[in-house]
């Protein structure tokens, strides 16, 4: 694969550069899994929507500047290279907003993308239930139609940044008769309408960073449904295809992972050294990262001529979710005991955010789908093999 920039791209890569380097906060941001760090985070978002930012390749009307995703791969390589904060609206901008352009009428991209892209409105994301994680095919909450509303019952778990969100999507039962993928339907709500109930879940490191969703009679008018009833299932793979497929995780984030990896390896190098295994993980992750990079630009310029993502997406999410986790294995080798303390412990030098990063990327084979349901997708749908 050639890989080269035009001069429109690379002026749109100044463009990026000069205006986060005027515009980066100098001083980390509180961790958006606080209510002070989330303020913060939302802040942050008004500012990136000040400079049309957010999303770049919205329509212009709505806030974003009508670029094409090698201009937003390109945006995002930039942002994580300036060290910009991290996205607390990620849920929002790049995967219900999406699925907004694909399914959402006309009134509802322009009653919900702008306050999305501003941060005036931070979304979570409901889908998962206590006994329908992975297999969303099992979701049981109910949304009976009554007139003009929806009234809504269950319970939804994993819901990350609902804390302190303002809206939910999620799939809900419409058809009580049906069964499986059938009778689902994909419907945005308020997380203050009356009925509903937060509750925090603490993450490994005390802090609320996801919540269950308990739904008691919580009505809903029927315009907040996104696409058909009874079609939710097709809406939400879209919105999936998104997450594991493109939008959700950009090269970049990995790319300066693996940077940081090789800079942490030169600074231990003595040491490391020690174990040879160390030097090979290193080198794999920095290709694995480039080789992530160079898929994505591959499947962006396909998108561009009009192509759709496939199931070829639960590739992609395996790959980047076992990359970040080999990447923070790498550095908890190279840095040994010293890996289990906190940044603030007295010999912590040099230690950074990596014990963070290490526990966090346990998750990545979890959510956005269980890599076991990823590899049952690549088998039957990709490969044509049987269902057992």
């Amino acid at each position: 694969m050639h890989l080269d920039y035009t001069d429109k791209q690379r002026a749109f890569r100044a463009e990026v550069r000069e205006w986060l380097a005027a515009h980066v906060p100098a001083q980390p941001l509180q961790t958006y899994d606080t209510e002070e760090g989330f303020r913060q985070h939302r802040e942050w978002e008004a500012i990136l929507h000040q400079g049309r930012w957010t999303m770049v390749t919205w329509p212009e009307e709505l806030g974003g500047r009508g670029s094409d995703l090698v201009e937003w791969l390109i945006f995002e390589e930039e942002y994580y290279r300036a060290g910009a904060p991290k996205r607390v609206n990620m849920n929002g901008i790049c995967l219900l907003g999406p699925t907004l352009m694909e399914y959402g009428t006309e009134a509802q991209k322009a009653r919900i993308l702008p306050k999305m892209a501003s941060g005036e409105e931070v979304w979570a994301q409901a889908w998962s239930e206590p006994n329908a994680g992975s297999d969303m095919a099992a979701i049981r909450a109910r949304a009976d139609r009554k007139g003009d509303n929806y009234v809504i019952n269950g319970q939804k778990i994993w819901s990350t940044r609902a804390v302190w969100a303002d809206w939910c999507f999620g799939m809900f039962r419409t058809d009580p008769e049906s069964e499986r993928h059938h009778g689902l339907t994909f419907i945005l709500v308020p997380l203050d309408t009356p009925g509903i109930t937060v509750r925090p879940i603490p993450q490994l490191d005390g802090l609320p960073g996801f919540a269950e969703i308990f739904f008691d009679d919580v009505e809903v008018p029927v315009e907040n449904r996104l696409g058909d009833e009874g079609a939710g299932w097709s809406v939400a793979m879209a919105t999936a295809g998104f997450e594991r497929g493109l939008m959700l995780r950009a090269p970049a984030r990995f790319q300066e992972t693996a940077r940081r990896l090789v800079e942490l390896y030169k600074a231990n190098r003595e040491s490391a050294d020690r174990d040879p295994a160390i030097r090979d993980a290193v080198i794999r992750a920095y290709l694995d990262a480039e080789s992530y990079c160079l898929t994505t630009y591959q499947t962006a310029c396909r998108l561009n001529r009009g192509g759709k993502i496939g199931p070829e997406s639960s590739t992609n999410k395996i790959f980047w979710s076992e990359l970040d986790q080999a990447m923070c294995a790498a550095a908890m080798s190279i840095l040994g005991a010293r890996a289990e303390l906190q940044p603030h412990a007295p010999a912590a030098a040099g230690v950074g955010t990596w014990l963070d990063d290490f526990l966090f990327a346990q998750s990545g084979p979890i959510y956005a789908g269980s890599n076991e349901i990823q590899r049952n997708i690549i088998a039957e749908r990709m490969l044509g093999m049987p269902r057992k």
